[in-house]
C-alpha cells in the first residue's frame, strides 16, 4: 500500500507523544522519594531514554519484530535497522514507512524498564543499573513483545488481545519490579524512617505529563489516523478519570484525608489498566476498568505496605495488577464493534476470549520474574547491586553524581 501522509504524522506525533512520557516518570518518580535522590531517579529515566535508543536501533527491534523464530523471537535480520526502510511494512505499517512504526515501538521499550526502577529507587549503583537496562531490554523485553505483537509470536498466534501493552509493558515491567524489590532488599532505615515524597508539585507534573502521553502510547497504536484511535483516546481519558476519582475517595474514605499523590497515582493506575483494552472496548466499559484499576491497585499497595517488602514506587501495585486487571478486562469487555480486527469478549459471549488473556498474563509474570531474577543475581554475584552503606545514608545525588537537585546559594 502506498504511504498515508495523516497516518504517517499521527504515527511520528504519537511516537513524540510517548518519548514524553519517560521524562515524565523521572518527574513523577523524582518528586515521590526524598530530596536526597531527587536527580538520581531522574538520572536513571534520562538515561534509559538515550541507552535504549541506541539498544533497539541496534538489535532490540529486530529481536521483538524481526522475522520469526519458533515463535518465541525475532532473527537479527533486522539488526542495526537492516531492511527496515522508508516504505511501507504490510505486516505491521501498512499506511506509514517501516521506520516510522520502528520509532514509535522504540518509545515503549525505552518506557517500559524506566518504569521498573521505582522498585529499587534510591539504592542501586549506577553502573550495574546500565547493565540490567541493557541486559533487561535484549533478554526480557525483547521476547515478550515478540510473544504479543511480533508476526509469528506464539501470544499472538493464540489471539490475545493487548493493544497497547498491557503485558508488553505493565505487567513485565511490575513483575520485574516485584523481583527487584525482593533481591535488592529494603532501603536503610525502611520501617523506621519516614521517606515521605519530597516534592508533589512534581509527582503532579510527571502524572500530567504521563496523561498526556497517554495518548499516543494507546491511540497511537492503531497506526492510523481514523475512527479507532479515536475510540482510544477517549476511553483512555474516560478511564483514567474514573481511577483517579476511584482513588482518591478510597484513600480518602481509608486515611481521612484527600491526597492529591493519591489521585495522581490513581491516575497512573487507570491509564496502566486501560491499555491493553483502549483499542477493543467501549467507553462504558473503559468506566468500569477505570473504576476496577483505582480499586484493585489501590488493595495491591496496602497489601504491599502489609507484607513490608520495598517496592519503593509501588511499580508493582500499580503497573503489575494494574496491567493484570487491564488484561483480563479486555477478555472480558472486548467487542467486535469497536474494532473488527480483534474478538467480543465475554460479555458479548465468547468466553473463549479469557483462555488466550489469562495465558497472555500467566507467560509474562512467569517469564518476566524468572529471567529478570537471573539477570539481578548474576549481577548481584559479579559487580553488586547496591551502593554502600555510607552512600545511600548521604543520599545518591552527592554520593554517585555530585549534583544536588536543590542549591542552597
Amino acid at each position: 500500500m502506498a504511504i498515508d501522509s495523516g497516518d504517517t504524522a499521527w504515527i511520528l506525533a504519537s511516537a513524540a507523544l510517548v518519548m514524553i512520557m519517560t521524562p515524565g516518570v523521572g518527574f513523577f518518580y523524582g518528586g515521590l522519594v526524598r530530596k536526597k535522590n531527587a536527580n538520581s531517579i531522574i538520572m536513571h529515566a534520562f538515561t534509559t531514554l538515550a541507552l535504549v535508543s541506541v539498544i533497539w536501533v541496534l538489535w532490540g527491534y529486530s529481536l521483538a519484530f524481526g522475522p520469526d523464530v519458533g515463535g518465541v523471537i525475532g532473527s537479527l535480520d533486522w539488526i542495526g535497522l537492516n531492511n527496515v526502510g522508508l516504505e511501507p511494512y504490510d505486516a505491521y505499517s501498512s499506511t506509514v514507512p517501516h521506520q516510522a512504526y520502528m520509532i514509535f515501538q522504540a518509545m515503549f521499550a525505552i518506557i517500559t524498564p524506566a518504569l521498573i526502577v521505582g522498585a529499587f529507587a534510591e539504592r542501586m549503583k549506577f553502573s550495574t543499573f546500565i547493565l540490567f537496562i541493557i541486559l533487561w531490554s535484549t533478554f526480557v523485553y525483547s521476547p515478550i513483545a515478540h510473544w504479543v505483537w511480533g508476526v509469528g509470536g506464539w501470544i499472538r498466534n493464540l489471539g490475545a488481545l493487548d493493544f497497547a501493552g498491557g503485558t508488553v509493558v505493565h505487567i513485565n515491567s511490575g513483575i520485574a519490579a516485584l523481583a527487584a524489590a525482593l533481591i535488592i532488599g529494603k532501603r536503610k532505615g525502611f520501617g523506621r524512617q519516614q521517606m515521605l515524597p519530597h516534592n508533589v508539585p512534581l509527582v503532579v507534573l510527571g502524572a500530567v505529563l504521563l496523561w498526556f502521553g497517554w495518548f499516543g502510547f494507546n491511540a497511537g497504536s492503531a497506526i492510523a489516523a481514523g475512527s479507532l484511535a479515536t475510540s482510544a483516546f477517549v476511553v483512555t481519558n474516560t478511564a483514567t478519570a474514573v481511577a483517579a476519582l476511584t482513588w482518591l475517595m478510597v484513600s480518602w474514605l481509608h486515611k481521612g484525608t484527600p491526597s492529591i499523590v493519591g489521585a495522581c497515582t490513581g491516575a497512573v493506575a487507570g491509564l496502566v489498566a486501560i491499555t491493553p483494552a483502549s483499542g477493543f472496548v467501549n467507553v462504558l466499559a473503559s468506566l468500569v476498568i477505570g473504576f476496577g484499576a483505582g480499586i484493585f491497585c489501590y488493595l495491591a499497595v496496602q497489601y504491599k505496605n502489609k507484607k513490608g517488602f520495598d517496592d519503593s514506587l509501588d511499580v508493582w501495585g500499580v503497573h503489575g495488577i494494574g496491567g493484570t486487571w487491564g488484561a483480563i478486562a479486555t477478555g472480558l469487555f472486548a467487542s467486535t464493534a469497536i474494532n473488527p480486527a480483534g474478538f467480543d469478549g465475554l460479555v458479548f459471549g465468547n468466553l473463549a476470549q479469557m483462555i488466550p488473556q489469562l495465558i497472555a498474563v500467566a507467560a509474562t509474570w512467569g517469564y518476566s520474574f524468572s529471567v529478570t531474577t537471573l539477570i539481578l543475581k548474576v549481577l548481584n554475584k559479579t559487580i553488586g547491586l547496591r551502593v554502600k552503606p555510607e552512600e545511600e545514608e548521604i543520599g545518591l545525588d552527592i554520593a554517585i553524581h555530585s549534583e544536588e537537585a536543590y542549591s542552597e546559594s
